[in-house]
């Protein structure tokens, strides 16, 4: 019974030390966090510029959308990856091959 409660008190002096310790560096961390001079906003040297207004052009009105009128007229964008007829031409792919699938065994069942 004398050998539990000497285990006892070391085992509450080791956490009471440690809780303690834990206490005193929270703290000093505010205490070190409260006492740095507030840190500044950057802020323009010279006077800002205006940006010039673009003057309002004389434009036609934007053609009324019909259901299923005709696509945009620009072009399409190039493949990222381009088909065998334009390898052979010279064509270099924009991306690099893309990687393996990584599959493992199915799982059985049980």
């Amino acid at each position: 019974m004398a050998v539990d409660r000497t285990r006892l008190r070391i085992d509450m002096l080791i956490a009471s030390t440690l809780v303690a310790a834990g206490v005193a560096i929270a703290v000093l961390s505010l205490h070190a966090i409260y006492a740095a001079p507030p840190q500044e906003i950057a802020q323009a040297t010279q006077p800002l510029q205006p940006t010039p207004t673009p003057e309002p052009q004389q434009t036609a009105p934007p053609a009324e959308s019909k259901p299923g009128g005709e696509r945009p007229t620009t072009p399409a964008p190039q493949p990222a990856r381009p088909d065998d007829e334009a390898r052979k031409a010279g064509a270099k792919p924009v991306l690099p091959p893309a990687p393996a699938e990584k599959t493992a065994p199915p799982i059985e069942k049980k």
